[in-house]
């Protein structure tokens, strides 16, 4: 979505669109979870605020990530307040409590992970989330360890859906990755249309109204 905005990612410049864009969203009879970064404020009462008014779009969850711009973790005691702060004042929402520390280059990331999930998880986190965690035996042993669902970030190179089911994993996120695939595809076609290459095979239009609902 960041990206679609022409706006960095994670350095809380997308608050606007991503209100805007769950307003539209949560009109509809699915379940909608909202990436919020890290809350786009460091004042737990804040992020609070953002919670309750995308619970009012119809919002059931949220992420809320650990992980700073500048490519540090946030203290974890600030973040277990944030965390806090938004299941007292909408107790109903799912909060999926995040933390970075694989991502960020972490030096023992696996105690530090254990520390933190602990931390959001008795702030009253009701799912968490460790993107770049994708060794087997580590997820295993983390799942093992936890009370409440893992989440986790699906790679090329690491375990299969099929995989992370059976070593307990509760729910797989694709991040950016279909964005990306689309992207990719969008740029192959057009440097097939300049080049004289083959296209397709395309969903035609009737297709495409059909899966945008229209």
């Amino acid at each position: 979505m960041a990206a679609a905005a022409g706006l960095p990612d994670g350095a809380a410049a997308t608050r606007a669109e991503t209100v805007r864009l769950a307003r539209r969203l949560g009109r509809d009879d699915y379940l909608l979870s909202v990436d919020v970064e890290s809350g786009f404020s460091d004042d737990p009462a804040e992020v609070a605020a953002l919670a309750v008014e995308l619970a009012g779009f119809g919002a059931v969850g949220i992420n809320l990530e650990d992980g700073r711009p500048d490519g540090t973790l946030a203290p974890v005691e600030l973040h277990a307040a944030k965390v806090a702060a938004v299941k007292a004042a909408v107790p109903e929402l799912f909060v999926n409590a995040r933390t970075d520390t694989y991502w960020c280059g972490h030096d023992e990331p696996e105690p530090e992970t254990v520390r933190r999930l602990d931390a959001y998880r008795r702030a009253g986190a009701d799912g968490v989330f460790v993107p770049g965690l994708s060794e087997p035996a580590a997820i295993a042993e983390l799942v093992g360890g936890l009370s409440v669902p893992l989440n986790v970030l699906w790679t090329p190179t690491g375990p299969s859906l099929a995989e992370l089911a059976g070593l307990g994993v509760a729910r797989v996120s694709t991040g950016g990755l279909l964005y990306r695939a689309a992207l990719a595809a969008a740029v192959a076609t057009a440097a097939a249309v300049a080049s004289g290459g083959p296209v397709g095979p395309l969903p035609g239009y009737a297709e495409v109204q059909a899966l945008s609902g229209s």
